[in-house]
């Protein structure tokens, strides 16, 4: 059955480009283009609701907590404020999530994904598998070709996104965000951390499998799993 998406976003280019991606994906679409507009629009036909923050009339940040009380589905806030003190009182507001504009396609979907999936709670698979790979969500526990794979708590998350979203690139701000949280981001992580985390990854692998590549970097962008 096909999700539906709110999207409640004044700018009419955005909300008419956000509507034309979503549908490619199989998704429904309601666009409301103020935020009263949205707590009006918002029931239980709603799955999921893509909020921007710079409304006309009452912001996003005042219209966050209604539309969770109303019907609580996950609220992903788009917006072009990067500080992350922002960030966390957003989420402490009730936000699930929170996309930074201009925002890479892929990593929208990908986040759009995964907030179904968790909400979804218990239909999520307990382990995921690509190739010869086995990721075990629950004991934390990977296994490729059948060997143990030593991972650290860090190279671990890594994987576990990527085998999510198997046929989407995961961005590196998505990745930070999900890896290194989104309160330590800023000052915990950067390019060169992520890019040794993802060398040590690529390692782990070969020394079980030396003759396939399962990771490959989209310049600029970040990184997928191997078609």
């Amino acid at each position: 059955m096909s999700k539906t998406i709110l999207i409640i976003e004044d700018d009419t280019e955005i909300n008419h480009m956000l509507q034309i991606l979503l549908g490619q994906q199989g998704y429904s679409t309601v666009s409301a283009y103020s935020g009263t507009e949205g707590v009006l629009i918002h029931g239980e036909n709603i799955d999921l609701i893509l909020l921007d923050l710079m409304l006309p009339g009452r912001s996003g940040e005042d219209i966050i907590k209604e539309l969770k009380q109303k019907h609580r589905v996950p609220v992903i806030v788009l917006s072009a404020v990067h500080d992350v003190n922002r960030k966390v009182e957003l989420f402490t507001l009730g936000a699930d999530d929170y996309v930074t504009k201009p925002f890479h396609n892929e990593e929208l979907l990908a986040r759009i994904d995964a907030r179904l999936r968790a909400d979804a709670g218990s239909a999520a698979p307990k382990i995921l598998t690509y190739r010869d790979i086995e990721l075990n969500r629950e004991d934390f526990t990977a296994k490729c070709a059948d060997r143990q794979l030593e991972l650290s708590r860090h190279e671990f998350a890594i994987l576990q996104i990527l085998m999510e979203n198997p046929s989407r690139v995961c961005t590196k701000s998505m990745i930070f965000d999900q890896v290194w949280d989104y309160e330590s981001t800023a000052d915990s992580a950067d390019d060169n951390t992520l890019n040794v985390h993802i060398s040590r990854l690529r390692k782990r692998l070969k020394e079980c499998n030396p003759d396939t590549d399962y990771i490959e970097t989209v310049w600029g962008i970040g990184y997928r799993l191997k078609k």
